[in-house]
């Protein structure tokens, strides 16, 4: 059963919460926050993007960089732009997208339920990824910014939170860049905290949704800070990370493309003619046309939109991984017809997140930058949560959740 705890947070002061808080380290390059961060100090991207603080151009693992983010943690403690709770407190996180709103709780989550396979995953790390945030987390003595998981709906915790955000919330507010709304109530009531830390024992498994990366260096930094400490109890801090806990019906997943440089030397007419093979091909024209359905693809090549329907027998509806829109399209497209393999290093191809709409897709073929867009319709909750029960994992680039988490509202240290 899930095991989580209360803690007591680092939390922005009410008015610069909006100006502290930034979108997550992985969503954007160290030019992009530089851009981001511009005339303020504030700015949450002097910790977690701190090579911002140093000459365009400068390795952000360089060592200097991680000294740099601890530096600046200190400096925004010391300024009061972070202050630490002084009760274990659990905490609600809101957000708003287009008209719809999502709630998590923000807890600590606990690093043997991760080792154990009691918080599920879906997909692989790469070992260097995660060395770079386990000496974040390292530097830092602290989890920067909290990984996003689903759990199994259920009635009693959405009744807690309903009553919970009833009240006045202690951060409220819209972010400029992407318009999605952020809202955050600290839970006080230590009865309201000890129902909510039970009714989580109740519940089997946490799944990992967003933040694979962060959730790995988190466990790990607290697992070898275990094994370091000849005193160990069992209930030091560091037993614990940084996490928001959405239900699993509330989640919006997007669709996640692909872009191709080359058609592996064929002209349209035979990359079409090749795709026959195992797809309903319907030209559909200039205008943008998106997938309809499951096993339904749109193609974007010269200036025209098709429609690809994957034929009966082409797929196993009885395999979770088989049945994927990624899986037809990586081996029957992108492998098959295209001789495209290794996608996480192959530099023939690239991904784009749903986020950035079909017209991404187009903008880039238009350019001559790419040479056709692939249109995925996007993977369900039920999907990942049946992946990650059997043990499976899913192919690169597969899930894409919006909103992405906001990252400064909540800070968890280890100490």
């Amino acid at each position: 059963m899930a095991t989580i705890k209360p803690f007591k947070g680092y939390r922005p002061p009410l008015e610069i919460a909006k100006q502290l808080s930034s979108r997550p380290y992985d969503v954007l390059n160290s030019e992009e926050a530089r851009a981001e961060a511009q005339g303020n100090p504030m700015s949450l991207y002097h910790i977690i993007k701190p090579e911002i603080d140093f000459p365009a151009g400068t390795d952000e693992h360089d060592e200097r960089v991680y000294q740099k983010a601890r530096e600046n943690f200190d400096m925004f403690r010391k300024n009061g732009w972070l202050v630490q709770d002084k009760e274990e407190k659990y905490y609600v996180y809101a957000q708003t997208m287009n008209g719809k709103t999502q709630y998590g709780l923000v807890v600590a989550a606990y690093v043997d339920d991760y080792m154990t396979g009691k918080i599920k995953k879906h997909e692989l790390t790469r070992k260097d990824k995660e060395e770079d945030r386990m000496k974040h987390v390292r530097v830092n003595n602290a989890n920067m910014e909290p990984v996003f998981f689903t759990y199994p709906h259920r009635d009693d915790l959405r009744a807690i939170i309903r009553e919970v955000t009833k009240g006045e919330p202690e951060y409220d507010f819209v972010a400029d860049l992407d318009g999605f709304g952020h809202t955050f109530w600290v839970i006080n009531d230590k009865k309201t905290i000890d129902q909510i830390t039970k009714i989580f024992a109740q519940i089997p498994y946490l799944y990992i949704a967003d933040g694979h990366h962060r959730s790995a260096a988190a466990a790990l930094v607290g697992d070898e800070k275990r094994r370091q400490n000849p005193n160990h109890t069992g209930k030091e801090e560091y037993n614990y990370f940084l996490a928001v806990c959405f239900p699993d019906d509330e989640l919006t997943i997007i669709d996640y493309n692909r872009v191709v440089k080359d058609l592996n030397g064929m002209t349209d007419d035979e990359f079409l003619s090749r795709l026959e093979e195992d797809f309903i091909v319907e030209k559909k024209g200039a205008e943008i046309y998106k997938p309809q359905h499951l096993h339904n693809f749109s193609l974007y090549l010269s200036g025209t939109w098709y429609s690809l329907t994957a034929k009966e027998g082409r797929y196993d509806d009885s395999d979770p991984i088989g049945v994927l829109d990624v899986t037809i399209s990586s081996y029957l497209i992108l492998d098959k017809v295209l001789d495209l393999r290794d996608l996480r290093t192959n530099k023939r191809i690239d991904f784009v997140g749903g986020i950035r709409g079909l017209g991404e897709l187009k903008r880039r073929v238009d350019s001559g930058e790419m040479r056709m867009a692939l249109a995925l319709y996007p993977v369900t909750m039920k999907q990942i949560i049946d992946i990650a029960d059997s043990g499976n994992i899913m192919p690169p680039k597969t899930t894409w959740f919006e909103p992405k988490l906001r990252s400064g509202l909540i800070v968890h240290e280890l100490a």
